[in-house]
């Protein structure tokens, strides 16, 4: 879908009644009887899973799979893969300023690239209704998983230089995979940085915000938006360094008060969360899923710019009772207060 992606968030904010957008791919599993090895071994089973939930659930957009293993596995990483769990990565691949010198830097469709990139472009090609979004890993994220993400926060401080090299890499080959997306119609990217919340605001201010500025810088235009996603604990604190990106928007995870979060975005800027995807999506009920929708949405009312979504990525075996329940909360919510 061709869209002006700043009319699209304007619309979304000023809306009186806003869908909500949660990070759900992976569950496409239960619809379509497939297992995530599958899923993620095969763009057209790809792209049917974002066209089967398009029409299961009134999202405000489309998600691709948040596979934070993916870009890792084309620098050489080891992935552990398993039925019904999102891949991983297994162990460090360099810890040595000499290895990340020699460490090449993978050309995009390396690995299981070019079947997610593939996998968008079916969809924005079949989903008309919504944005279509590529979920894509952030840049001190995907260093982390090279270096080893509890190394890797050490290294900060002992061997700076190293890190700051390793981000230029991992930061240049993001931005061709973001501008592989972009050729592919899909309306923007949901940029994940889950391991930027552990640092602290200094650190994230350093190795984390202005590698992702380059990608939203280098991608980012009215047609293609950015989401940043970040759901570690420390995102309020550092919240100054995170809106220096310039990203479109912004999604948090339910380790953090999303009323406070809401207190320190700027009017005019959407931010996205944060209903609890293991918690709730994945263990919850019905019941309690609705309950706590309803509210997080209570607590952030007053502010326009929010719009309600899962904390994180909803799990491949999350309840699609829950799912739905979720939505169904949502639509009661603005129903009751319109």
């Amino acid at each position: 879908m061709n869209q002006d992606m700043k009319e699209w968030l304007t619309g979304m904010r000023e809306a009186k009644i806003k869908k909500a957008l949660p990070i759900l791919s992976f569950p496409a599993v239960q619809l379509m009887g497939v297992s995530v090895k599958e899923l993620i071994s095969d763009s057209d089973r790809q792209a049917e899973g974002m066209e089967r939930i398009a029409e299961r659930v009134d999202a405000a957009a489309s998600v691709s799979l948040m596979d934070l293993s993916v870009e890792a596995e084309c620098f050489g990483s080891q992935i552990v893969v398993s039925e019904d769990e999102v891949p991983t990565v297994k162990g460090s691949i360099v810890s040595e300023p000499e290895e990340v010198e020699a460490l090449n830097i993978p050309s995009v469709g390396a690995g299981r690239t070019d079947i997610y990139i593939d996998a968008v472009r079916k969809a924005a090609e079949t989903i008309h209704d919504r944005p279509v979004f590529a979920g894509m890993i952030g840049p001190y994220s995907l260093a982390g998983r090279l270096l080893d993400v509890t190394e890797i926060m050490l290294y900060c401080y002992d061997e700076p230089e190293m890190v700051a090299l390793l981000l230029d890499k991992v930061t240049e080959f993001l931005i061709s995979y973001g501008k592989a997306y972009k050729e592919t119609g899909a309306n923007g990217i949901m940029l994940a940085e889950p391991l930027a919340g552990l640092l602290s605001p200094s650190l994230a201010e350093e190795f984390s915000a202005p590698y992702v500025k380059r990608i939203v810088d280098s991608l980012q235009d009215d047609r293609f938006a950015v989401i940043y996603h970040n759901c570690g604990n420390c995102t309020i604190q550092m919240i100054d360094s995170i809106l220096d990106t310039g990203s479109a928007a912004y999604h948090f995870g339910n380790a953090i008060d999303m009323e406070e979060m809401m207190k320190h975005i700027p009017a005019d800027t959407i931010a996205m969360g944060n209903v609890d995807p293991a918690g709730q999506f994945r263990n919850g009920t019905p019941e309690s899923i609705r309950t706590a929708t309803l509210q997080l949405m209570e607590a952030c009312r007053g502010y326009p710019n929010f719009v309600v979504s899962s904390g994180c990525d909803i799990p491949p075996m999350s309840k699609w009772e829950n799912i739905d329940a979720f939505f169904q909360a949502v639509a009661d919510f603005y129903g009751k207060n319109r």
